[in-house]
């Protein structure tokens, strides 16, 4: 068994991210089920489900690094170690993804496209809760994606094909949901990509260090939840809403999608300099 397990680290990459997925569904399935039969309110039964998953996920990945890549360490390996570093990348990059966030907003606000106003619940209740959603949600995105999946593709291709897949896998993976969904959210693909680049380039800027790009995601994350819950901005209907973002989310406009190539140009252009040093 052991022989077999050492052998699948010498298999081509989609053989083994398929034997990755499959393993997980069969782990995660028998578990989640009673949850599916019992749980009748669909919120709360997708956040168990989710958090389940992820946890056998993280489960999963200790055995896949020890048995596979007989490597024990294998999240410090993905750049997930609890440094001083670490960090202080985490706590850069929440900064920089918040400040961007609130630029983005100040430039349409000046360009009279939006007025900010008082917000109509409490916001430092808002403030702690969209600071705790946007961490979760980079540690969890962050891990499968700069850490798992682009370990995977970099052990077969060169970093520009892993950059690139990783990416494009990134925006595709959030799709998955029904076609009318797909379709309504579309425009915001191009902004994944960009998102998912910007996030391969910080950490490589990093020296393979998640901190910067769970910091960054959750900071995103963290400044749109604060705008949005708080209802802190009323858009003029100046410019149309793909300008500005369909539904009101900044990802699905062009204004977000030139926000996210700044981004984007900039931490690749700080990984090459840092390359170069």
């Amino acid at each position: 068994m052991k022989k077999n397990l050492v052998r699948l680290a010498e298999r081509p990459a989609p053989i083994r991210l398929g034997a990755f997925i499959l393993t997980l569904l069969l782990l995660w399935l028998p578990l989640a089920t009673p949850i599916y039969l019992l749980v009748h309110d669909s919120n709360l039964e997708s956040i168990l489900t989710l958090v389940l998953l992820y946890a056998v996920f993280i489960f999963l990945l200790r055995l896949w690094g020890k048995y596979v890549y007989q490597q024990p360490q294998i999240l410090r390996h993905y750049g997930l170690e609890f440094t001083r570093q670490n960090g202080v990348d985490l706590l850069r990059g929440l900064a920089m993804g918040i400040i961007n966030i609130l630029i983005l907003f100040g430039v349409e606000n000046l360009l009279g496209w939006l007025v900010w106003q008082q917000p109509k619940v409490f916001l430092l209740k808002v403030i702690l809760e969209g600071l705790l959603v946007g961490l979760g949600i980079g540690f969890a995105e962050e891990l499968l994606f700069r850490g798992w999946l682009l370990d995977e593709l970099q052990r077969d291709y060169s970093p520009h094909v892993a950059l690139w897949t990783d990416a494009t896998a990134f925006a595709t993976l959030h799709f998955i949901k029904p076609l009318e969904a797909i379709i309504h959210t579309l425009p915001q693909f191009p902004a994944l990509v960009l998102l998912g680049l910007t996030q391969v380039w910080g950490k490589r800027w990093r020296r393979g260090r998640l901190g910067f790009p769970i910091g960054l995601h959750g900071g995103l994350v963290w400044g749109y939840y604060i705008i949005n819950v708080g209802e802190l901005v009323k858009y003029s209907g100046l410019v149309p809403d793909w300008v500005t973002g369909v539904n009101n989310n900044p990802l699905q406009g062009v204004m977000g999608v030139l926000l996210m190539s700044v981004l984007a140009l900039w931490i690749r252009g700080r990984t090459e300099r840092s390359r170069h040093i």
